[in-house]
């Protein structure tokens, strides 16, 4: 039997974990998903991931969590990335950073699964080494026993991300973008097996700008006076892909775009996000 990963875009803070909390069970046994993978850089208040959140998630029925950009802004997090294997930070990140570049992970019909994630260098702040040579050192020491691989390119530009899907295609079974929180409709099968997509955009409000209040980030762009990018709570949405992988040979049999209407947030934030201030 094949087996089924679903990745799932930026969560969002708490807007994101509600549609994740209220949507993802249904999904899983809807599709009979396997593996459920999902990008939580921006759960903890919109930046970042904290220990506390991650474990929420967990039990939501998230089994990897990838990061990005701002894997180390809340530092409670660090242990947790020293000892699960269930959360991995950017591959292409300095050799002395905190964490796991890659895991491997039994889905719940039994295949073993690698995970990763790399971090884009064009238009992204955090420094970080050559991605593709990054990909190209996780991939040797994943097992080789183990067919089925997904990568997660956190990048800004699209072309970056494209090319990292060709550059991977015949040797992940599945490449998803994050980090730009806009879906798009190029979900395909490439020529070497591989299912891409360029970004499956993310799990939040999109009544918004990229997940914060729009009249704050239109103003700051009208005026250049700083502003805080608060958290929206409009037109909540769960977005994602969802591939079908031979679980033999590692190639994508199918792959679709996942998308779930969620309630509005009556909040942007709560109890999980007390200790996190509202980002600027």
């Amino acid at each position: 039997m094949p087996i089924r990963i679903l990745c799932l875009g930026d969560i969002v803070g708490r807007p994101g974990r509600q549609v994740v909390h209220q949507k993802l069970p249904t999904l899983v046994r809807q599709h009979k998903v396997d593996l459920v993978v999902a990008n939580a850089e921006n759960i903890a208040g919109g930046s970042g991931i904290t220990a506390n959140l991650f474990h929420k998630i967990r039990s939501y029925g998230i089994d990897v969590v990838t990061l990005g950009d701002h894997v180390y802004k809340k530092t409670d997090i660090l242990p947790t990335l020293q000892a699960s294997e269930r959360i991995v930070r950017p591959a292409n990140l300095s050799a002395n950073a905190a964490g796991r570049t890659y895991t491997v992970v039994t889905s719940n019909s039994g295949v073993q699964v690698g995970v990763f994630c790399v971090l884009g260098r064009i238009f992204v702040n955090l420094p970080s080494d050559d991605p593709f040579a990054a990909a190209n050192r996780v991939l040797d020491q994943i097992p080789r026993n183990v067919r089925v691989c997904v990568c997660d390119i956190h990048a800004e530009a699209t072309s970056e991300k494209v090319a990292m899907g060709h550059w991977l295609d015949g040797r992940c079974s599945l490449i998803f973008g994050t980090h730009t929180h806009i879906p798009t409709a190029d979900a395909k099968i490439l020529p070497g097996g591989s299912a891409y997509i360029t970004d499956v955009g993310m799990c939040g409000p999109y009544d918004s700008v990229l997940g914060r209040r729009k009249d704050r980030v239109v103003k700051f762009m009208t005026t250049n006076m700083p502003q805080p990018f608060d958290v929206a709570t409009g037109d909540v949405r769960l977005c994602g892909v969802l591939a079908e992988i031979d679980q033999e040979t590692g190639r994508a049999i199918s792959v679709e775009r996942i998308e779930a209407q969620g309630d509005n947030s009556d909040q942007a934030y709560d109890a999980d996000d007390r200790s996190v201030s509202p980002p600027e």
